[in-house]
Protein backbone atom coordinates (compact mmCIF):
# COMPACT_ATOMS: atom_id res chain seq x y z
CA UNK A 1 0.00 0.00 0.00
CA UNK A 2 0.73 3.31 -0.06
CA UNK A 3 0.39 6.71 1.95
CA UNK A 4 0.02 8.33 -1.90
CA UNK A 5 -3.34 9.59 0.40
CA UNK A 6 -5.10 7.19 -1.90
CA UNK A 7 -7.01 9.98 -3.14
CA UNK A 8 -4.32 11.64 -4.95
CA UNK A 9 -2.03 8.05 -5.54
CA UNK A 10 -4.90 7.82 -7.03
CA UNK A 11 -7.41 10.57 -7.47
CA UNK A 12 -6.00 13.18 -6.61
CA UNK A 13 -2.35 13.12 -8.16
CA UNK A 14 0.14 14.53 -7.37
CA UNK A 15 3.26 15.17 -9.63
CA UNK A 16 6.68 14.18 -10.25
CA UNK A 17 8.39 16.06 -12.78
CA UNK A 18 12.33 16.47 -13.69
CA UNK A 19 14.39 18.68 -14.46
CA UNK A 20 17.45 17.95 -16.78
CA UNK A 21 20.44 18.63 -14.81
CA UNK A 22 23.56 16.91 -16.39
CA UNK A 23 25.59 18.81 -14.01
CA UNK A 24 24.76 15.90 -11.57
CA UNK A 25 26.12 13.45 -13.60
CA UNK A 26 30.00 13.67 -12.83
CA UNK A 27 32.99 11.93 -14.40
CA UNK A 28 31.39 10.45 -17.41
CA UNK A 29 34.27 8.18 -17.74
CA UNK A 30 34.21 6.56 -14.95
CA UNK A 31 31.11 5.09 -15.52
CA UNK A 32 30.09 2.51 -12.87
CA UNK A 33 29.74 -0.76 -14.45
CA UNK A 34 27.64 -3.73 -13.39
CA UNK A 35 29.92 -4.14 -10.10
CA UNK A 36 30.16 -0.69 -9.66
CA UNK A 37 27.73 -0.20 -6.73
CA UNK A 38 28.99 -2.80 -4.69
CA UNK A 39 32.81 -2.22 -5.05
CA UNK A 40 32.50 1.40 -4.75
CA UNK A 41 36.21 2.31 -3.34
CA UNK A 42 34.97 4.94 -1.47
CA UNK A 43 36.85 5.49 2.26
CA UNK A 44 34.15 6.45 4.53
CA UNK A 45 36.88 7.94 6.28
CA UNK A 46 37.39 10.17 3.47
CA UNK A 47 33.77 11.75 2.87
CA UNK A 48 32.04 13.18 5.87
CA UNK A 49 28.79 12.05 6.39
CA UNK A 50 25.79 14.00 5.60
CA UNK A 51 22.40 13.45 7.81
CA UNK A 52 19.98 12.62 5.38
CA UNK A 53 16.44 12.20 5.90
CA UNK A 54 13.81 10.09 3.71
CA UNK A 55 10.14 10.51 3.59
CA UNK A 56 7.82 6.95 2.84
CA UNK A 57 4.59 7.10 1.50
CA UNK A 58 3.47 4.00 3.92
CA UNK A 59 4.48 2.05 7.23
CA UNK A 60 7.24 0.00 7.36
CA UNK A 61 6.96 -3.02 5.09
CA UNK A 62 9.62 -4.97 2.43
CA UNK A 63 8.39 -1.83 0.29
CA UNK A 64 11.52 0.08 1.41
CA UNK A 65 13.76 -2.66 2.24
CA UNK A 66 16.48 -1.65 0.31
CA UNK A 67 16.57 1.55 2.55
CA UNK A 68 16.48 -0.45 5.98
CA UNK A 69 19.07 -3.04 4.37
CA UNK A 70 21.45 -0.22 3.48
CA UNK A 71 21.51 1.49 6.84
CA UNK A 72 21.69 -2.28 8.23
CA UNK A 73 24.66 -3.03 6.19
CA UNK A 74 26.48 -0.09 6.20
CA UNK A 75 26.03 1.42 2.17
CA UNK A 76 24.43 4.70 2.36
CA UNK A 77 27.29 5.44 4.84
CA UNK A 78 29.85 4.30 2.44
CA UNK A 79 28.53 6.80 0.19
CA UNK A 80 28.90 9.28 3.22
CA UNK A 81 25.37 9.49 4.20
CA UNK A 82 23.91 9.12 7.22
CA UNK A 83 20.47 8.00 6.70
CA UNK A 84 17.28 8.50 9.06
CA UNK A 85 13.88 6.91 7.17
CA UNK A 86 10.87 9.49 9.06
CA UNK A 87 8.28 7.78 10.32
CA UNK A 88 5.47 7.42 8.39
CA UNK A 89 2.08 8.70 10.23
CA UNK A 90 -1.34 8.53 8.57
CA UNK A 91 -1.87 11.85 10.08
CA UNK A 92 0.77 13.47 8.25
CA UNK A 93 0.33 15.29 5.40
CA UNK A 94 3.41 14.86 3.16
CA UNK A 95 3.19 18.25 1.16
CA UNK A 96 3.50 20.35 4.25
CA UNK A 97 6.52 17.56 5.62
CA UNK A 98 8.23 18.53 1.94
CA UNK A 99 7.36 22.11 2.11
CA UNK A 100 8.79 22.35 5.68
CA UNK A 101 12.16 20.43 4.49
CA UNK A 102 11.05 17.79 7.12
CA UNK A 103 13.01 15.20 4.93
CA UNK A 104 15.58 15.72 2.34
CA UNK A 105 14.32 13.10 -0.36
CA UNK A 106 10.91 11.78 -0.67
CA UNK A 107 9.43 8.42 -2.17
CA UNK A 108 6.21 9.55 -4.44
CA UNK A 109 4.21 7.61 -6.90
CA UNK A 110 4.32 9.53 -9.95
CA UNK A 111 0.18 10.80 -9.73
CA UNK A 112 0.91 12.49 -6.06
CA UNK A 113 3.69 14.00 -7.86
CA UNK A 114 2.58 15.93 -10.47
CA UNK A 115 -0.76 17.11 -8.35
CA UNK A 116 2.07 18.21 -5.57
CA UNK A 117 3.88 20.18 -8.23
CA UNK A 118 0.83 21.48 -10.20
CA UNK A 119 -0.10 23.32 -6.52
CA UNK A 120 3.42 25.29 -6.38
CA UNK A 121 5.69 22.84 -4.88
CA UNK A 122 8.73 22.73 -6.86
CA UNK A 123 9.79 18.86 -6.90
CA UNK A 124 11.77 17.30 -9.15
CA UNK A 125 12.19 13.35 -9.73
CA UNK A 126 15.54 12.90 -9.66
CA UNK A 127 15.45 8.58 -10.24
CA UNK A 128 12.12 6.67 -11.11
CA UNK A 129 13.17 3.28 -9.43
CA UNK A 130 9.82 1.40 -11.03
CA UNK A 131 8.70 1.04 -14.53
CA UNK A 132 5.73 -0.97 -14.23
CA UNK A 133 2.58 -0.27 -12.08
CA UNK A 134 1.68 -3.08 -9.27
CA UNK A 135 -2.04 -1.93 -9.28
CA UNK A 136 -4.78 -4.24 -11.40
CA UNK A 137 -8.33 -5.22 -10.98
CA UNK A 138 -8.87 -8.94 -9.86
CA UNK A 139 -12.37 -11.04 -10.34
CA UNK A 140 -13.17 -14.55 -9.49
CA UNK A 141 -13.10 -16.68 -12.62
CA UNK A 142 -16.79 -18.09 -11.54
CA UNK A 143 -17.89 -14.98 -12.08
CA UNK A 144 -17.61 -14.97 -16.18
CA UNK A 145 -15.50 -12.22 -16.86
CA UNK A 146 -12.33 -12.45 -19.19
CA UNK A 147 -11.94 -9.01 -20.44
CA UNK A 148 -12.88 -5.37 -19.64
CA UNK A 149 -15.59 -5.87 -21.79
CA UNK A 150 -17.40 -8.49 -19.10
CA UNK A 151 -17.07 -5.92 -16.96
CA UNK A 152 -20.10 -4.09 -18.49
CA UNK A 153 -22.92 -3.21 -15.82
CA UNK A 154 -21.33 -5.13 -12.59
CA UNK A 155 -20.00 -3.59 -9.56
CA UNK A 156 -16.29 -2.94 -8.14
CA UNK A 157 -14.89 -2.51 -4.49
CA UNK A 158 -12.64 0.19 -5.29
CA UNK A 159 -10.29 2.25 -2.34
CA UNK A 160 -12.46 5.27 -1.35
CA UNK A 161 -10.75 8.29 -2.60
CA UNK A 162 -8.88 6.47 -5.35
CA UNK A 163 -11.24 6.05 -8.66
CA UNK A 164 -8.92 7.99 -11.12
CA UNK A 165 -7.71 4.80 -12.84
CA UNK A 166 -10.03 2.59 -12.61
CA UNK A 167 -12.54 5.00 -13.65
CA UNK A 168 -10.32 6.03 -16.78
CA UNK A 169 -9.67 2.11 -17.84
CA UNK A 170 -13.31 2.04 -17.64
CA UNK A 171 -14.14 5.40 -19.54
CA UNK A 172 -11.39 4.02 -21.88
CA UNK A 173 -13.46 0.79 -22.69
CA UNK A 174 -16.21 1.84 -23.00
CA UNK A 175 -17.93 -0.19 -20.09
CA UNK A 176 -20.32 0.91 -17.52
CA UNK A 177 -19.28 -0.26 -13.83
CA UNK A 178 -20.74 0.61 -10.89
CA UNK A 179 -17.37 1.92 -8.06
CA UNK A 180 -18.60 1.06 -4.35
CA UNK A 181 -16.04 2.63 -2.40
CA UNK A 182 -13.97 0.29 0.17
CA UNK A 183 -11.26 0.49 2.93
CA UNK A 184 -8.41 -2.07 2.75
CA UNK A 185 -10.82 -4.93 3.70
CA UNK A 186 -11.21 -7.54 0.77
CA UNK A 187 -14.61 -8.86 2.48
CA UNK A 188 -16.90 -7.43 -0.04
CA UNK A 189 -15.26 -8.92 -2.76
CA UNK A 190 -14.60 -13.06 -0.72
CA UNK A 191 -18.37 -12.72 -0.01
CA UNK A 192 -19.60 -11.84 -3.58
CA UNK A 193 -20.78 -8.27 -2.33
CA UNK A 194 -19.06 -7.32 -5.62
CA UNK A 195 -17.40 -8.77 -9.18
CA UNK A 196 -14.60 -6.86 -9.22
CA UNK A 197 -11.74 -5.16 -6.68
CA UNK A 198 -8.63 -3.28 -7.29
CA UNK A 199 -5.51 -4.63 -5.65
CA UNK A 200 -1.64 -4.03 -5.93
CA UNK A 201 0.15 -7.06 -6.84
CA UNK A 202 2.76 -7.01 -4.16
CA UNK A 203 0.17 -6.66 -0.87
CA UNK A 204 -3.57 -7.05 -1.65
CA UNK A 205 -3.65 -9.86 -4.11
CA UNK A 206 -1.41 -11.68 -1.70
CA UNK A 207 -4.08 -11.31 0.97
CA UNK A 208 -6.58 -12.83 -1.19
CA UNK A 209 -4.57 -16.00 -1.93
CA UNK A 210 -4.33 -16.07 1.52
CA UNK A 211 -8.32 -16.29 1.92
CA UNK A 212 -8.04 -19.43 0.34
CA UNK A 213 -7.75 -18.79 -3.65
CA UNK A 214 -5.80 -20.26 -5.73
CA UNK A 215 -4.26 -18.17 -8.47
CA UNK A 216 -6.22 -20.23 -11.27
CA UNK A 217 -9.78 -19.23 -9.42
CA UNK A 218 -8.24 -15.91 -10.53
CA UNK A 219 -8.34 -13.34 -13.23
CA UNK A 220 -5.95 -10.37 -13.49
CA UNK A 221 -5.98 -7.11 -15.15
CA UNK A 222 -3.61 -4.86 -14.88
CA UNK A 223 -3.73 -1.37 -15.67
CA UNK A 224 -0.37 -1.34 -16.73
CA UNK A 225 -1.32 -3.71 -19.68
CA UNK A 226 -4.42 -1.21 -20.92
CA UNK A 227 -1.89 1.98 -21.44
CA UNK A 228 -2.58 3.27 -17.51
CA UNK A 229 0.66 2.33 -16.51
CA UNK A 230 0.63 4.68 -13.29
CA UNK A 231 4.32 4.65 -12.14
CA UNK A 232 4.96 4.25 -8.30
CA UNK A 233 8.23 4.63 -6.41
CA UNK A 234 10.02 7.55 -7.83
CA UNK A 235 12.64 9.58 -5.81
CA UNK A 236 12.29 13.03 -5.41
CA UNK A 237 13.71 15.88 -3.68
CA UNK A 238 13.01 19.83 -3.79
CA UNK A 239 15.07 21.34 -6.66
CA UNK A 240 16.78 23.39 -4.47
CA UNK A 241 18.31 20.34 -3.01
CA UNK A 242 19.09 19.01 -6.24
CA UNK A 243 20.55 22.72 -7.20
CA UNK A 244 22.67 23.04 -4.14
CA UNK A 245 24.33 19.71 -3.49
CA UNK A 246 23.62 17.86 -7.11
CA UNK A 247 26.64 15.31 -5.46
CA UNK A 248 24.51 14.45 -2.57
CA UNK A 249 21.63 13.52 -4.98
CA UNK A 250 23.43 11.56 -6.98
CA UNK A 251 24.98 9.23 -4.57
CA UNK A 252 21.39 8.90 -2.54
CA UNK A 253 20.68 6.94 -5.73
CA UNK A 254 23.40 5.19 -6.60
CA UNK A 255 23.20 3.98 -2.39
CA UNK A 256 19.87 3.15 -3.27
CA UNK A 257 20.28 0.89 -6.33
CA UNK A 258 23.43 -0.86 -4.64
CA UNK A 259 20.79 -1.24 -1.25
CA UNK A 260 18.28 -2.61 -3.30
CA UNK A 261 20.52 -4.92 -4.98
CA UNK A 262 21.66 -6.51 -1.96
CA UNK A 263 18.40 -6.94 -0.87
CA UNK A 264 17.00 -8.81 -4.09
CA UNK A 265 20.55 -10.79 -3.69
CA UNK A 266 20.02 -11.44 0.31
CA UNK A 267 16.49 -11.77 0.37
CA UNK A 268 16.17 -13.85 3.96
CA UNK A 269 18.16 -11.05 5.62
CA UNK A 270 16.74 -8.15 4.10
CA UNK A 271 13.21 -9.46 5.51
CA UNK A 272 14.52 -10.18 8.94
CA UNK A 273 15.33 -6.10 8.97
CA UNK A 274 11.95 -5.49 8.18
CA UNK A 275 10.50 -7.90 10.54
CA UNK A 276 12.32 -6.53 13.33
CA UNK A 277 11.50 -3.16 12.45
CA UNK A 278 7.80 -4.13 12.33
CA UNK A 279 8.51 -5.71 15.71
CA UNK A 280 9.89 -2.35 17.39
CA UNK A 281 7.13 -0.05 16.16
CA UNK A 282 4.93 -2.76 17.40
CA UNK A 283 3.27 -2.96 14.03
CA UNK A 284 1.83 -6.27 12.19
CA UNK A 285 4.81 -8.76 11.22
CA UNK A 286 4.40 -11.54 8.72
CA UNK A 287 6.90 -13.51 7.08
CA UNK A 288 5.39 -15.27 4.38
CA UNK A 289 3.46 -11.79 3.20
CA UNK A 290 6.86 -9.77 2.99
CA UNK A 291 8.12 -12.70 1.19
CA UNK A 292 6.05 -12.32 -1.41
CA UNK A 293 5.65 -8.27 -1.21
CA UNK A 294 9.77 -8.19 -1.85
CA UNK A 295 9.42 -10.56 -4.49
CA UNK A 296 7.40 -8.80 -6.32
CA UNK A 297 9.34 -5.76 -5.58
CA UNK A 298 12.34 -7.40 -7.73
CA UNK A 299 9.78 -8.16 -10.61
CA UNK A 300 8.61 -4.77 -10.57
CA UNK A 301 12.12 -2.90 -10.37
CA UNK A 302 14.16 -5.40 -12.41
CA UNK A 303 11.43 -6.20 -15.63
CA UNK A 304 12.17 -8.65 -17.85
CA UNK A 305 13.42 -6.21 -20.71
CA UNK A 306 16.06 -4.56 -18.69
CA UNK A 307 19.37 -5.60 -16.93
CA UNK A 308 18.57 -4.32 -13.73
CA UNK A 309 16.97 -1.18 -12.14
CA UNK A 310 16.59 1.46 -14.61
CA UNK A 311 16.18 5.05 -13.08
CA UNK A 312 14.80 6.22 -16.27
CA UNK A 313 11.06 7.88 -16.07
CA UNK A 314 9.09 6.98 -19.43
CA UNK A 315 7.88 10.57 -20.95
CA UNK A 316 5.20 8.57 -22.46
CA UNK A 317 4.35 7.13 -19.37
CA UNK A 318 4.19 10.76 -17.99
CA UNK A 319 2.19 12.36 -20.65
CA UNK A 320 -0.32 9.60 -19.87
CA UNK A 321 -0.69 9.64 -16.58
CA UNK A 322 -0.83 13.83 -17.19
CA UNK A 323 -3.54 13.77 -19.62
CA UNK A 324 -6.08 11.95 -17.27
CA UNK A 325 -5.28 14.08 -14.51
CA UNK A 326 -5.79 16.99 -16.80
CA UNK A 327 -8.99 15.01 -18.12
CA UNK A 328 -10.45 14.98 -14.95
CA UNK A 329 -9.44 18.25 -13.76
CA UNK A 330 -7.38 17.44 -11.04
CA UNK A 331 -4.86 19.76 -12.45
CA UNK A 332 -4.61 22.93 -14.55
CA UNK A 333 -1.65 22.30 -16.31
CA UNK A 334 0.94 20.04 -17.24
CA UNK A 335 4.37 20.77 -16.09
CA UNK A 336 6.61 19.79 -18.38
CA UNK A 337 8.09 16.61 -18.84
CA UNK A 338 11.62 17.78 -18.44
CA UNK A 339 10.93 20.36 -15.57
CA UNK A 340 9.71 17.65 -13.53
CA UNK A 341 12.71 14.79 -14.34
CA UNK A 342 15.73 15.58 -13.84
CA UNK A 343 18.03 12.48 -13.21
CA UNK A 344 21.17 12.14 -11.59
CA UNK A 345 22.64 9.18 -13.07
CA UNK A 346 23.73 8.87 -16.46
CA UNK A 347 21.95 5.98 -18.64
CA UNK A 348 25.05 3.64 -18.50
CA UNK A 349 25.12 3.72 -14.91
CA UNK A 350 22.10 1.59 -14.88
CA UNK A 351 22.99 -1.47 -16.75
CA UNK A 352 23.94 -3.27 -13.80
CA UNK A 353 22.92 -7.13 -14.04
CA UNK A 354 19.75 -8.74 -12.94
CA UNK A 355 20.24 -9.97 -9.08
CA UNK A 356 20.19 -14.02 -9.03
CA UNK A 357 16.53 -15.39 -7.99
CA UNK A 358 17.33 -17.34 -4.94
CA UNK A 359 13.11 -18.62 -5.21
Amino acid sequence: MCWLNRSLLYPLVIISFIVGICSCIQDPSGRNEVEGYSEKTTDPDTIPLQKVRLLPYWNTTAQFAGYYIGIEEGIFRKYGIDLEIVPYLPTDQPDKMITNKEADFFLLWLVNAIDMKDSGLDIVNIAQLSSRSSLMLVVKKSSGIETIADMEGKQAAIWSDYTLQPTALFRKNHVNVKIIPIGSSNNLFLTDGVEIINASWFDEYHTILNSGYNADELETFFFSDYGLNFLEDGIYCLRSTLSKDPELCKRFVEATIESWKYAFDHPDQAINVILTEQKKQKKPANLSHQRWMLDRYRDLYYPESEKGINTNLSESDYQTISKVLLEAGLIGLIPPYRDIYSPVLIEEINTQDKPKNPR
